[in-house]
Order: structure tokens, then C-alpha cells, then sequence
């Protein structure tokens, strides 16, 4: 069920659409001017080039864990939500996969949540500790 109110639940939202390859529910989401800085490379993606990578099939997600994810919300109509994910999927015919920690910004407008910005880190692998010497 989801609930205007909170942001969360347009979070949740996002994952899904993506996750399904639903460009229609991702358009919903997206604000105009939305950007994405990308997890694997720090490109910056605009909405339409999201749009149309996974409507036409070249971006497919086999896999979105979140992991955890909080909201801090401030006045008149901004949220932004910091998690971590586990994702794998396909960029055309190249599987990727990343584990990351994100920050993502909505922005209230027209009475719904808003994703206008979007940006992942990657979480580097721990370090194996050798025992004693």
C-alpha cells in the first residue's frame, strides 16, 4: 500500500519501478529536471536517459536489496533518504553488480514525493586481516 505521505514509500516505489523495468512508473517518480549520479562510473544521467535505457531493455535489474534506509525530512517539502543497497542486473549484454550506500532527494510537488537527485557510492570490500605473524 502505498502512502503519499511518506517519503519512504515513493522510495520503495522507486526500487520497484526499477526493478520491474516499468519506464511508466519511473516517469512518475523522476522530477523534470531529476539527475542520477552513477554508482559505477560518476556519470551524471538525466531522466530522460534513464527513461530510456530501461524502456528499451539496455538497463535491467535482477536484484535490488535495500538494506536499510532512513528519512530526514525537512520543512516546506524536501526528504532526503540515505540506505544501502546490494544490486545486480545487465547493461546491455555486461552483468554488473555493487553493493553501495546512496543518498537520494525528493522534493513534494503536485501533492506527491519527487526524486530529483540521486547518487550512489560503492562500498569498497573489507580487508582480510591475516592473524598473527
Amino acid at each position: 500500500m502505498s502512502d503519499e505521505n511518506d517519503p519512504l514509500s515513493a522510495e520503495r516505489a522507486f526500487f520497484a519501478a526499477l526493478l520491474a523495468g516499468s519506464e511508466a512508473d519511473l516517469k512518475a517518480i523522476l522530477a523534470d529536471d531529476f539527475v542520477l549520479v552513477d554508482v559505477m562510473s560518476g556519470s551524471e544521467i538525466s531522466k530522460l536517459e534513464l527513461l530510456t535505457v530501461v524502456g528499451m531493455g539496455q538497463l535491467r535489474f535482477t536484484k535490488i536489496d535495500v538494506h536499510e534506509s532512513r528519512v530526514r525530512r525537512y520543512p516546506p517539502g524536501t526528504a532526503v533518504v540515505n540506505g544501502r543497497t546490494e544490486m545486480a542486473g545487465w547493461f546491455g549484454e555486461s552483468a554488473f553488480s555493487a553493493h553501495s550506500r546512496y543518498t537520494h532527494v525528493y522534493v513534494r510537488m503536485d501533492g506527491r514525493w519527487r526524486l530529483v537527485a540521486a547518487q550512489g557510492t560503492p562500498i569498497a570490500a573489507a580487508p582480510a586481516i591475516d592473524g598473527p605473524h
